[in-house]
């Protein structure tokens, strides 16, 4: 690891180096955000893609400042080359679900950064994800997407319903389908940060380290 103060780290990510570094893990995961993966548990509008794990990955080598600031130019890359269908809405809840992950993971893994530390970083921060994940689309999501597409919420329901038999209502679709859905990607996000990133750390630390 990084032999430097958390002021200096602080600082170098808003030089040139830092910038590119977070230009180019931003566009990685806005090109990931777009490859969505259907899922067996819940309707179709409701499908998980990678786009957090370049994230992560830069939260842990720079900070959770900077994993903020991947997090939010991903989601204006998207918004420019995708276009959004909630008037921004889903895409601001987006923003906040992904930070709910990637914040707690990086301030637990930065106090004391070692593999134990960034595993209960992670954890704390896919049952965050899971918790804001479910109140946002129980309060937010659910409500944005019948309108827009001028149905009741009740018709959401039922779409979850008609490919998991324990979806009834709202609670249940949270329950069964949203809470799932985010232990999930949690979950992956998470084993394959741990699987790649010290293989890959070393290109930011010694970036960071080089005067």
């Amino acid at each position: 690891m990084s032999t430097m103060s958390n002021t200096q780290k602080q600082t170098k990510i808003f030089d040139a180096r830092g910038i590119a570094q977070i230009g180019v893990l931003s566009a990685i995961s806005a090109i990931l955000m777009i490859v969505e993966i259907p899922l067996w548990f819940a309707p179709s509008f409701y499908k998980i893609d990678l786009s957090e794990l370049p994230v992560l990955i830069g939260s842990f080598a720079m900070g959770p400042l900077a994993g903020v600031m991947i997090e939010l130019i991903k989601v204006l890359l998207y918004l420019f080359i995708h276009g959004s269908s909630t008037g921004g809405v889903g895409d601001i809840a987006n923003f906040i679900i992904g930070c709910s992950l990637i914040v707690p993971s990086a301030l637990i893994y930065k106090r004391n950064k070692t593999r134990k530390s960034a595993i209960i970083g992670m954890a704390v921060g896919t049952a965050t994800l899971i918790i804001v994940g479910s109140l946002l689309n129980a309060f937010v999501l659910l409500p944005v997407y019948a309108k827009v597409f001028h149905m009741p919420v009740d018709a959401l329901v039922q779409m979850g319903s008609a490919v998991n038999s324990s979806i009834t209502n709202l609670n249940t679709f949270v329950i069964f389908a949203v809470a799932p859905f985010n232990l999930l990607k949690g979950v992956i996000v998470s084993t394959a940060t741990t699987l790649i990133y010290k293989k890959i750390s070393p290109l930011f630390h010694n970036k960071m380290q080089k005067r």
